[in-house]
């Protein structure tokens, strides 16, 4: 098979699906273009390693550099696609600088971009969120001066950038408006135990706690909440969530449910486009009929896997357990599964030494579970779910009984 495969987008997502091509056999030449100058690199590591100290860019590179030559990619770097058309036989797409190239298959890995809270002073000096390395070395050098901290917002990025900022020693304040941070992603007893941590960390943490307005002149120096509390802020990081970047589906007027819609293996509605990662929203795993987007790294590398044998016309291989991780200092939040859909859940321990796990059921079915600091647990649950086993969920109350063994 010849031709052009262009692939718009150059993160995980992005690069896995350039790499999978080759992997299968693909010929033609495979463009990928993204908008950020430099090598593809790891997002993860932004709110942590390397927002500490502890990592550098080259350390989050996802590939050696000489990767490109040997695999025969090509990378656009530093330049945005302004323009895509798609005909009958060929599309062709046009950069920022004018310059086009003609594609036969395209792929948007087009990724997401950060939420901004819609308030006044959101716009000051100091005001931060973190999406891409820009974002986080801006942010490495407002916290080496900063002694207050606000984090809007208590998602796993939010998390574990409060973690970071206090173990350099800043004061840290967490405002989650919702009644108890990471609602949307777990259970209860899990965000309880995720703020026990932070809080013995000596991090503040707000719930059911609006934002109104942040103040200053020209930079931020405090936080107004809706009960008219103030706040002292050198810095504010809003961790509101991500929007998938779908500028360019919709001008080909692809389904657009807030993420581009693809089947699991990243078909769109249109037979030579494709679309993978975080801009996109696929078939829930478990739950007939339900469009789900799934913002990790392991559903990158799987969905591109998947989509490289859809443009070649192979049949995908099966997908695997969806996973995911946050760690927010010590404390490492490991998933299995997608809770999403559930109707009961099971708590395995107290939390009293530090090691917590929940296992969420439909009807008599394990779907997934969140562990914290216990990766035998962990382990066990993706596991069972990689066979379609199942866990009993009254024996599964008792620690003194290695979950692995529960398996059935």
């Amino acid at each position: 098979m010849s031709g052009c495969i262009a692939i718009i987008g150059a993160g995980q997502a992005g690069l896995q699906l350039a790499l999978s091509l080759r992997t299968l056999g693909y010929g033609g030449r495979v463009v990928l273009l993204g908008d950020e100058p430099g090598l593809p690199y790891q997002r993860p590591p932004l709110s942590k390693g390397f927002l500490a100290g502890q990592e550098t860019l080259e350390d989050l590179e996802l590939r050696d550099p000489s990767i490109f030559e040997e695999e025969r990619i090509e990378l656009i770097a530093g330049k945005r696609v302004d323009a895509v058309k798609v005909g009958d036989e060929r599309g062709e797409l046009t950069l920022d600088d004018g310059a086009t190239l003609a594609f036969d298959t395209l792929a948007l890995a087009t990724g997401s971009t950060a939420r901004r809270l819609p308030i006044p002073g959101a716009d000051l000096d100091g005001v931060l969120t973190l999406r891409d390395v820009a974002d986080a070395e801006r942010l490495c050098a407002e916290l080496e001066a900063a002694r207050d901290v606000v984090v809007i917002g208590g998602g796993f990025i939010g998390l574990e950038i409060a973690a970071t900022a206090r173990a350099q020693g800043k004061t840290v304040t967490v405002i989650e408006a919702a009644a108890r941070i990471l609602a949307r992603v777990v259970a209860e007893p899990v965000s309880a135990h995720v703020s026990d941590w932070h809080r013995a960390q000596g991090t503040t943490v707000l719930i059911n706690a609006g934002v109104t307005e942040l103040t200053g002149t020209d930079r931020v120096t405090g936080v107004v909440l809706a009960d008219g509390t103030s706040i002292d802020a050198d810095v504010v990081v809003t961790g509101v969530g991500a929007a998938p970047s779908v500028a360019l589906a919709q001008s080909l007027d692809l389904p657009v449910e807030r993420g581009i819609v693809t089947d699991e293996s990243g078909r769109t509605s249109h037979p030579r486009v494709f679309a993978v990662g975080d801009c996109t929203v696929q078939p829930h795993p478990t739950v007939p009929g339900r469009l789900i987007g799934i913002e990790s790294v392991n559903n990158a590398v799987e969905q591109a896997t998947a989509a490289a044998s859809a443009i070649l016309g192979h049949e995908p291989a099966p997908r695997g357990v969806p996973w995911f991780w946050s760690n927010q200092g010590e404390l490492k939040l490991q998933m299995a599964g997608i809770s999403d859909g559930h109707d009961h859940h099971v708590v395995r321990g107290d939390g009293s030494d530090g090691r917590l796990s929940v296992l969420y059921y439909r009807g008599d079915r394990l779907i997934a579970a969140d562990v914290v600091n216990n990766p035998r647990d962990f382990n066990a649950v993706r596991n069972a779910l990689a066979k379609g086993a199942t866990i009993d969920p009254e024996a599964a109350t008792d620690v003194e009984v290695a979950l692995k063994s529960l398996v059935r």
